[in-house]
């Protein structure tokens, strides 16, 4: 059995190092996991940047979407979270403290006692390997866990949070009901995983924007039950309100969603586009900008606003369902699979820094 892990270091902004740590010594309340696959998000895009968070923080293992097998496990640690050796698990970002007030009323992503955190603790906290971009990770006593099918492929497994966020984001946020309007501002992965848990959840028309570059996503989006796609930028670029009036009649939407990174104007065009009383659900970050808001309207129309954060055990479990029922292609999301060795590429690739403007669902494979 290997004595040392390798990891990918993330050491500032656009630096990665690769590192070796000690193996964790597990007892009877924890475990360690073989990563098999790690999604990249938005967040590691700019996070890997510098333009969110601190970028002289301490060095850190990024990777906050994590899955793979259970490789040791304690005995106390397998009974409270009902796993085996051998067995697949998806884990969550948020490690919270399980004991207070928050926590035993269900709002455990509100912990304040909290001390760690898949993909996001500094590197010299024991043991070391909290984050997704390494051969191995600590399963630490409080961590929070989900079962997927060992059937699926890495690949698709990997996509349990960004569809988990359009399961949190669309449907539990958004409140979809049968034959609702959803209009889906953004159609990267989440935007697309979002079009495919509006579309589970009843939704009856489902129009989501892209740019003039994102006509291979958009495709993408119809498979995944968007009825409608509209480019909002170039030659044949249309203003998305307009575009709402014409397909719903003048109804518009019933649900927004602004999933779209550093973008000031979606966020006011999800406030136009819904209806009288309708949901704003504002889930792309901007990088602690300032957006121009106008109140009034929000009060002349009687909309209702939501801030979604990150993605809650409730989400993850009904995105594995639904990837375990083989409703949607979701294989087709997955464009790009990178090493351990390749955590910057695989960074970049997403963002479309590396050149290639194809990428939907890439994943780092830290064993191969």
């Amino acid at each position: 059995m290997a004595e040392k892990v390798r990891a990918a270091v993330q050491t500032g902004p656009r630096r990665i190092e690769m590192r070796e740590f000690d193996r964790p010594t597990i007892s009877a309340d924890d475990g360690l996991l073989r990563v098999e696959a790690n999604g990249i998000c938005g967040s590691d895009v700019e996070i890997f940047a510098g333009h969110i968070g601190d970028p002289n923080r301490a060095p850190f293992i990024p990777g906050h979407e994590p899955m793979g097998i259970v490789e040791e496990i304690g005995e106390l640690a397998a009974e409270r979270w009902g796993v085996q050796v051998g067995d697949r698990v998806a884990l969550e970002v948020i490690v919270p403290c399980r004991a207070c007030n928050d926590c035993l009323t269900g709002r455990y992503q509100a912990c304040k006692f909290r001390k760690h955190g898949h993909g996001v603790t500094d590197v010299d906290v024991a043991p070391h390997l909290w984050g997704g971009f390494a051969e191995r990770m600590y399963l630490s006593p409080t961590s929070v866990m989900h079962r997927v099918s060992n059937d699926l492929t890495p690949e698709v497994a990997a996509m349990y949070n960004p569809l988990g966020a359009g399961v949190r984001w669309a449907a539990q946020l958004g409140e979809i009901g049968l034959g609702d309007t959803v209009v889906i501002l953004g159609s990267g992965q989440r935007g697309i995983c979002a079009a495919a848990a509006a579309k589970a959840a009843g939704a009856g028309t489902v129009i989501i924007t892209g740019l003039e570059t994102d006509g291979h996503k958009l495709e993408l989006a119809r498979e995944f039950g968007a009825d409608h796609t509209v480019i909002v930028d170039g030659t044949d670029g249309r203003d998305i309100v307009d575009a709402v009036k014409q397909i719903t009649n003048g109804e518009m939407a019933d649900v927004a969603l602004d999933v779209t990174p550093m973008a000031a104007g979606p966020v006011s065009d999800a406030l136009h586009v819904v209806r009288f009383g309708g949901l704003v659900v504002l889930a792309g970050l901007k990088g602690g900008r300032e957006i121009p808001l106008i109140t009034d309207h929000i009060i002349q129309r009687g909309l209702r606003v939501k801030g979604a954060f990150g993605v809650d055990a409730d989400a993850n479990r009904a995105a594995i369902a639904l990837l375990e029922s083989g409703r949607f292609p979701f294989a087709k999301l997955h464009t790009h699979t990178f090493g351990l060795d390749e955590v910057g590429l695989a960074i970049d690739t997403l963002s479309g820094e590396a050149g290639d403007r194809s990428a939907v669902h890439v994943s780092v494979h830290p064993n191969g």
